[in-house]
């Protein structure tokens, strides 16, 4: 995605990040940033690109609170790192997105990324309290906890979440963290239909069963459904027990918990299916369209791809679809239809990924701008009137 660029730093620190672009404000210079770069593909291609400012080396804890559940770090910092830090004191980020060894807290944040714990954790902009940007002419700017200085009017944490670097390099970020789990434990349900994946997730709604994360993996039109229950080791007994004893229509017969030290790696399996292929998708609905997601949406993708891969959410109406195109025009046509039956149900596709140049050149990868996009005009030229950071990157060419 990625045009020449002839200047590229890497700051040491946050003051250091601050005089950089402060001088390349004073040049005129279009800035992007990259963290571990695993989402480069997401969104447009910026219009130009005169300074790449990379973020690995801002990777310090810069305030651990274990007794009230906060921290704070610098945005270069690696998922995987932050979590490595918190484990000793039996802590984490509920957060896990994929590539946690190479993605960085900033990337994530700007990318709203998330994986499957969603389902009961909620997003980054539920676990981020405060954050720290530097914006375009260089000021360095708080929000939210642990604040210096506030941007008064803005909720500046939620604000930056997804904002793909278009209103301010972020710099820091406070989280409120949740004890690790005492244990663990993965249920799957084999050869289900989409139908029978959404009358599972309402019985377990009936039933009161409070899943960490619930998992529809599909490589063809039957769905395998994971099941994921953690905390303390007798509610985690108590809920898989209230699992395998719902009516046998909804669960059939072939249910069972995964070993520990399992057949089955359900992050990996996860984690794989998200991140194959050249062309890939992002879907969210509400989760009450399943079975028309599947039908209108997915079932033509999976044959104008050559090969397919599908990972659902269905708790949270999440979706990601990836493969190879089997034909370009045949692709076109499918995705075209794709978003005009998921925005007829007030729901979103976003191509994170797209490895074939003359799709990504004909196929917007975020569809209509939403009703909010005059707000997000306004703020882009409060925090950027210049239009000096990654210029065109966004939504509606933001």
């Amino acid at each position: 995605m990625m045009t020449h660029v002839a200047d590229v730093v890497t700051p040491g620190s946050i003051d250091e990040a601050v005089s950089q672009l402060a001088e390349r404000a004073r040049r005129g210079s279009v800035v992007t940033f990259v963290g571990g770069g695993t989402e480069l593909g997401y969104g447009r291609a910026p219009e130009r690109v005169d300074t790449l400012l990379r973020t690995e080396r801002l990777s310090r804890i810069l305030d651990y609170a274990p007794a009230d559940l906060t921290i704070t770090v610098e945005a270069g910092i690696t998922l995987g790192a932050l979590q490595a830090t918190l484990a000793p004191e039996r802590q984490r980020l509920a957060l896990d997105a994929p590539q946690a060894a190479r993605a960085t807290i900033g990337g994530l944040l700007a990318t709203n990324g998330f994986g499957p714990r969603r389902a009961r954790y909620g997003s980054l902009r539920d676990l981020i309290v405060g954050v720290g940007i530097v914006r375009a002419d260089g000021t360095l700017a708080h929000g939210g906890g642990k604040v210096v200085k506030n941007v008064a009017g803005f909720d500046l944490p939620k604000l930056m979440v997804g904002s793909l670097g278009t209103l301010g390099l972020i710099a820091s970020a406070t989280f409120r963290l949740h004890p690790a789990p005492e244990q663990q434990q993965w249920h799957v349900l084999a050869g289900r239909s989409a139908a029978q994946v959404r009358e599972l997730v309402r019985a377990l709604v009936e039933c009161k069963l409070e899943a960490s994360a619930v998992i529809a993996h599909s490589n063809g039109d039957a769905y395998s459904i994971y099941i994921l229950f953690e905390g303390f080791g007798p509610s985690v007994e108590s809920q898989g027990a209230k699992l395998h004893d719902l009516p046998r229509d909804v669960l059939g017969t072939d249910a069972r918990p995964i070993a520990a030290s399992g057949d089955i790696d359900v992050a990996s399996l996860d984690e794989t299916a998200r991140l194959y292929g050249s062309i890939r998708l992002r879907i969210s609905t509400p989760p009450a369209f399943l079975t028309s997601l599947d039908r209108d949406v997915l079932a033509p993708l999976r044959v104008a791809y050559a090969d397919c891969r599908v990972i659902l959410y269905p708790t949270i109406g999440a979706a990601f679809v990836g493969g190879m195109p089997r034909d370009s025009e045949a692709l076109l046509a499918a995705l075209q239809q794709a978003r005009a039956v998921v925005e007829s149900a007030g729901g979103h596709l976003a191509v994170v990924d797209c490895n074939e140049p003359e799709l990504r050149e004909r196929f917007d990868p975020f569809g209509t701008p939403p009703p909010s996009f005059p707000i997000m005009k306004r703020l882009k030229g409060r925090f950027d009137p210049e239009r000096r950071l990654n210029p065109g990157r966004f939504v509606g060419g933001l």
